[in-house]
């Protein structure tokens, strides 16, 4: 099995590494990762500029191709160009913080495994829902044990996994729930800073605020010390709202 690794953290990230030891032994791996930091890009993709890919090497030994764009540029770069044949998996992570919520339309991270489904290859992003102190080898070991069992999923092949690991010793998560994306949204404060020649900038920080009733739903389950996993698609047609417009609701004068 072929098995094509990204992620929107870098490819120097602690995340990506923990990935390829994760499933080095369960094919034929391939790194091809952002060069730089790509957090909360989307689905972004360069157009204006030329992409460039080199080689990386991490402790003596070559490790993947840096591509100086984003997530989706380097599966689709990888697809098309820089792998021998097409991948049968794509693993996009792991990431640093978690991807529940309305940050998956934020994240990179899942963004490199939606370009995965666009292309028609099976694929999952993987998030550790911590910025602090994270444990790198639980992770892992979840990441492992759910590429083991994908096969089994019988997903549709228009559907990719988002998932999200509490940040626990392994012995201590409660198991794997799946889960909806939950209701939320982010509050954003912007710090106004002034720079030495008196310009005005901003530093965007901010948190998620849930709003939903469900106790159901990705933000909570992680909560609760499940890994959360969400089947997620590329339609983003709202049907009952398309449902409305069938009829005669407009004319043109």
């Amino acid at each position: 099995m072929r098995i094509l690794l990204c992620n929107d953290d870098g490819i120097f990230s602690p995340g990506i590494a923990a990935l390829a030891d994760a499933v080095r032994d369960l094919g034929d791996i391939h790194v091809v990762a952002p060069e730089a930091e790509q957090s909360a890009v989307g689905h972004a993709i360069t157009i204006a500029y030329p992409i460039r890919a080199k080689k990386v090497r991490r402790n003596g030994q070559f490790f993947g191709h840096a591509v100086s764009g984003t997530p989706a540029d380097c599966v689709k770069l990888a697809v098309s160009q820089l792998l021998p044949e097409p991948p049968d998996l794509i693993l996009s992570g792991i990431n640093l913080g978690a991807n529940t919520g309305i940050s998956v339309l934020y994240s990179g991270t899942v963004s490199g495994a939606t370009e995965g489904i666009i292309l028609g290859i099976p694929s999952m992003a993987f998030s550790l829902c911590t910025f602090t102190n994270p444990l790198w080898d639980s992770a892992s070991r979840v990441v492992r044990a759910m590429v083991q069992g994908f096969p089994r999923a019988g997903l549709p092949p228009d559907a990719l996994l988002n998932v999200n690991i509490p940040n626990l010793p392994y012995e201590e998560l409660r198991g794997v729930a799946a889960a909806p994306i939950g209701k939320s949204r982010w509050i954003e404060e912007f710090d106004a800073r002034v720079d030495p020649r008196g310009n005005t900038y901003y530093w965007m920080n901010g948190a998620l605020h849930l709003y939903d009733d469900s106790t159901e739903n990705d933000v909570e389950r992680v909560r609760e010390g499940f890994v959360s996993v969400t089947p997620l698609q590329t339609d983003m047609t709202h049907y009952r709202a398309l449902a409305s417009l069938s009829g005669p609701v407009w004319e043109l004068p």
